[in-house]
């Protein structure tokens, strides 16, 4: 494994767990060359999932995209990444347990949004805005609105 921080080839594994969804190893290693530490995820290869974009093009399923997403979403809201990090693998789990290995964008956003939905409004109208595309502050109010009488 490669060090994120010299390159070099020259790591070794310091310590090694499941993690909490017992779905991957947590691997803690150590550089040889620059003595910095860094974490690795290992888990299973699984089938391939394709992203059906707006455009009709399909890329291929890219867990750090929601991660990214989730992330600008919650920025200086008291949410720690470990539950952000919990957030996309529910979400994962749920695409992989679906029948088909294709899914639109548009579904996975909705995903994202009925899990900020309860856990953070303001996360939830932060990604909401960015990915219904709001244009106008009706829209925006209208969404607002929505949310409010959810609760």
């Amino acid at each position: 494994m490669k060090c994120p921080y010299c390159f070099s080839l020259d790591t070794r594994v310091i310590d090694s767990r499941l993690t909490d969804s017992n779905d991957s190893i947590r691997r803690r290693r150590l550089c040889e060359k620059c003595g910095r530490r860094f974490t690795t995820y290992e888990r299973a290869e699984e089938k391939p999932i394709a992203v059906i974009k707006k455009d009709g093009t399909r890329q291929p399923f890219d867990r750090s995209k929601i991660l990214s997403g989730l992330i600008r979403a919650c920025v200086k809201r008291n949410i720690s990444t470990q539950t952000l990090n919990d957030i996309v693998e529910e979400i994962e789990t749920e695409i992989r347990n679906m029948p088909s290995n294709e899914i639109s964008s548009r579904e996975i956003g909705n995903l994202v949004l009925e899990k900020l939905k309860n856990l953070d409004k303001v996360a939830y109208i932060r990604f909401a805005s960015v990915y219904k595309e709001f244009d106008s502050v009706e829209q925006f109010t209208a969404e607002l609105s929505k949310l409010k009488d959810v609760e």
